[in-house]
């Protein structure tokens, strides 16, 4: 069984406060985006994990999406299983790829073995994974708060534009960006569901401030999308990626290695 798992960008992020527990409430709207990593799983004689393209470091043990296969094997007894994830989205880059990938690999061992949980169970496996698992259980564009649990449909529908990724390499820790983060609130409650045309002056991502003190050529690339023409332009997440949307297709940059995607 193979699958792709898409990652997201940020449309917005304000950061609310620190909770008791240790997280953070936050506010923003995931958006999936058609660029993926792709995941095979199949049912075997042992278990075991391999992958490819992009490096994946540190323990395999680790991996979300080996953590995800070991919640569902105490929970509901699975067998083993062959799994191979193919890398594409870059890691640190506020894309949420790592997420997606334990998501799908919840998703897929549902249907792999018939236990027939319902979205809601899946999502709250995910959220014991990272706040931003549940969020790919679905794909969907959702507004999203609390630590990530709480979502709700959002009618953003970005169908017709341009999106430029770019990631200049920086691995940004999301320990350092929320380390660095000033909870001063946002005193314009992120608000999307307007023309995209007007997000530029009013739909903020607050780890931006920060992460471009630590990283100015993060911010540059921020400037050069809206040189470009783009009518928005934002870090994801915690960075590194920028992303810009254009409502037509611009020149081709030279300075950067990029994702150019339709969305359809």
């Amino acid at each position: 069984m193979i699958t792709y798992p898409p990652c997201k960008i940020n449309i917005g992020l304000n950061i609310i406060n620190k909770r008791t527990d240790g997280y953070h409430n936050i506010e923003s709207v995931f958006y999936p985006i058609p660029f993926f990593d792709i995941l095979e799983i199949n049912v075997a004689t042992a278990f075991s994990f391999s992958s490819s393209g992009l490096p994946i470091h540190g323990d395999k043990k680790n991996n979300l999406v080996v953590q995800a296969y070991e919640i569902l094997k105490t929970k509901y007894n699975i067998g083993p299983v062959k799994i191979h994830l193919h890398k594409r989205i870059p890691m640190g880059a506020g894309l949420g790829g790592g997420s997606a990938d334990a998501a799908h690999t919840i998703t897929m061992l549902n249907q792999l073995f018939d236990l027939k949980l319902s979205t809601s169970l899946m999502e709250t496996i995910a959220l014991s994974l990272g706040s931003d698992c549940p969020f790919f259980i679905e794909d969907r564009a959702k507004f999203v708060t609390g630590r990530g649990e709480s979502m709700t449909p959002s009618p953003i529908d970005l169908k017709g534009y341009y999106l430029y990724l770019i990631n200049p390499g920086v691995h940004v820790s999301t320990k350092a960006a929320y380390a660095a983060i000033n909870y001063a609130p946002n005193p314009d409650k992120l608000e999307v569901a307007i023309q995209v045309e007007d997000w530029k002056n009013k739909v903020y991502n607050q780890f931006e401030l920060p992460i471009f003190k630590l990283h100015p050529s993060i911010r540059k690339i921020k400037e050069t999308l809206y040189n470009m023409g783009a009518v928005y332009a934002s870090m994801s997440g915690t960075g590194s990626t920028v992303y810009g949307l254009f409502k037509t297709e611009p020149k081709l940059l030279e300075l950067y290695n990029f994702e150019k995607i339709r969305l359809l």
